[in-house]
């Protein structure tokens, strides 16, 4: 920032000071850099485009052309934007299907509610107003209670019970009711073009391949669980505590993922074709390789409940069966690691070839570590503890088992090369 003096000569000899300024784009830079994160340049990309969205709606209160046309009725427009436009492209547009078809659905019968009551006329019209509000209301709520409807239009129905009731109480002449329903709907169908357009031609965000990554790096997270876990349980690691702690936090973010899983797939299925996902993609096979990705989590944070339970086997016991599972938990691993590749390359796990056979010798190693000499000499404590240990194992290895299985599925269903 540069600054000069100007000597203005006054009665006193006094110097005044002026300083100039200019605009630095520092600041911004220097904020572009800290968001160097996926997620943190994705939220400033949203954060922009609501902005746009929001400056386009409103060109029909600062444009006079526009404003003579829909007058006070622009205010819709601006709150449609507001309320529909989300993170993900296939939020927005589910929101935006769902506040129209609600809206006609809604305005459609409400308007005829509305001119059978004032056909009637008299106390009929009261009447009519007040069946049509409970039937309807109630049956649009009802709807939303059936777990399928609510999943995926349980925002239409309630923007249905709102406007067939705003219309029908409006007490509104029927010739009138139409042109306030007409004029409303033009301008909310305003807002959603402009959200539709936003969210799917600048820069979109794809529900389906936030999916789609999160599932595959669900694999790798599991893989550096088993590896943690086995380093810990034979190698007595200095900092166990805190490895503990990274292992089971990776576990537990597997374990609690479900509803966000199924957040996605719903909106997913909203969204049109792109790249290699679209409306018909086999979303559900990715939910069935997510519960199996849970199971197997749960088994390996046993493992970890295991490890520190108060019963703990000798160090001889130990080093006895250190090599043959240290040796299945790096095939553990890296048949993890090969499955969430394939996944996110999208390409054909070779099960029969590689994964199978793995997985045999895997079982034939934890079977004869299971009889082994050195566990029937064990006593009784101690051999519980390594007996539920190998338990485990094969337990993570049955399940490794079924994801190669749905993996294979999932391959030949969406066509994997």
């Amino acid at each position: 920032m540069g600054s000069t003096v100007i000597v203005i000569p006054d009665g006193e000899g006094v110097a005044i000071e002026k300083k100039k300024f200019h605009v630095s784009l520092l600041p911004l830079i220097s904020f572009l850099r800290r968001k160097k994160s996926n997620r943190d340049m994705r939220r400033l990309i949203h954060s922009i485009k609501v902005g746009i969205a929001l400056v386009l709606v409103s060109l029909l209160y600062l444009l006079d052309p526009l404003y003579k046309k829909v007058g006070e009725n622009a205010v819709w427009a601006v709150m449609t934007v507001v309320v529909i436009f989300e993170f993900y492209a296939g939020a927005t547009l589910s929101k935006g299907l769902n506040r129209g078809i609600g809206t006609i659905l809604g305005g459609g019968l409400g308007c005829l509610a509305a001119a059978i009551a004032q056909e009637v006329g008299g106390i009929g019209n009261a009447i009519v107003v007040g069946i049509s509000v409970f039937i309807f209301g109630a049956a649009a709520t009802y709807s939303r209670l059936v777990p399928r409807i609510k999943k995926r239009y349980d925002y239409g129905a309630m923007i249905f019970i709102l406007t067939f009731n705003l219309i029908v109480v409006s007490g509104l002449r029927a010739e009138k009711v139409m042109e306030v329903a007409r004029e409303r709907l033009s301008t909310i169908v305003m807002g959603f073009i402009v959200c539709i357009f936003t969210s799917l031609f600048v820069f979109p965000i794809w529900a389906g391949d936030e999916f789609h990554d999160s599932t595959a790096s669900k694999f790798e997270s599991l893989a550096r669980s088993v590896e943690g876990c086995l380093e810990e349980c034979f190698n007595r690691v200095g900092d166990k505590q805190n490895q503990s702690r990274d292992n089971f936090n990776g576990c537990k973010s597997v374990v609690h993922s479900k509803a966000k899983d199924e957040t996605l797939v719903n909106f997913a299925k909203w969204e049109p074709w792109h790249g290699k996902f679209g409306l018909s993609y086999h979303w559900e096979k990715y939910l069935k390789i997510g519960e199996v990705l849970r199971d197997l989590a749960a088994i390996i944070i046993s493992l970890q409940a295991c490890l520190q339970s108060p019963i703990q086997s000798s160090e001889t016991l130990l080093q006895s069966i250190k090599e043959p599972c240290e040796a299945i938990g790096s095939s553990l691993a890296w048949t993890l690691r090969a499955l969430g590749e394939s996944l996110k390359k999208m390409r054909k796990c070779q099960s029969e070839t590689v994964v199978v056979p793995r997985l045999k010798s895997m079982r034939l190693q934890l079977s004869l570590v299971r009889t082994s000499s050195a566990l029937g000499q064990a006593e009784n404590a101690e051999g519980l503890a390594i007996a539920n240990f190998i338990f485990l194992l094969m337990e993570m290895v049955n399940k490794v088992e079924d994801l190669a299985k749905e993996m294979e599925e999932l391959g030949e269903l969406a066509g994997f090369k």
